[in-house]
């Protein structure tokens, strides 16, 4: 088998793990459009992909009409998070003090949705900020949950 081959064989598998690590809950239409789909607020939920049993809960706008069936306009820099523990709390490895945990593209040019982990060790704590920023202007929009750690199980930081 060529590495072509290998390569289509393995990509499935590999869009299979980012689906599982993002999930669409739900959405509730803010505005009807009379063409294209209506504007609304959905909500997604991020696993944390180093901290297992951290779920991380985002809404967001989500510009409809014809740009936004065709996937060219540009939603509204605003999110806001709630993370939570949802399992048992385990490492698979320690973590950075200040790491990107998700990346989404938010219009065809620039602008990103971006989650941030942070650890908070004096207070044993995982803090998650979101915040949306273009290339060429910053959004101040920006909104931060925490997830408490039991003091049984220490944050492991890498050095």
């Amino acid at each position: 088998m060529t590495g072509y081959k290998a390569c289509l064989l393995f990509l499935p598998t590999v869009l299979a793990g980012q689906a599982l690590a993002q999930q669409r809950i739900g959405e509730v239409d803010t505005a009807f459009q009379w063409i294209g789909p209506d504007h609304k607020v959905i909500v997604e939920a991020y696993d944390d992909p180093r901290v297992k049993g951290v779920t991380c809960y985002v809404s967001r706008a989500k510009t409809g009409g014809i740009k936004g069936g065709l996937g060219l306009a540009e939603d509204k820099a605003e999110a806001s998070i709630a993370c939570r523990q949802v399992g048992p709390i385990a490492f698979a490895s320690p973590l950075p003090q200040q790491e990107e945990v998700f990346t989404e593209r938010m219009s065809i040019l620039f602008k990103k949705l971006r989650i941030v982990r942070m650890v908070d060790k004096p207070r044993n704590a995982l803090v998650y900020l979101t915040y949306s920023e273009r290339l060429i202007e910053g959004s101040p929009q920006n909104s931060v949950t925490a997830v408490p750690v039991d003091r049984s199980l220490t944050i492991p930081l890498r050095p």
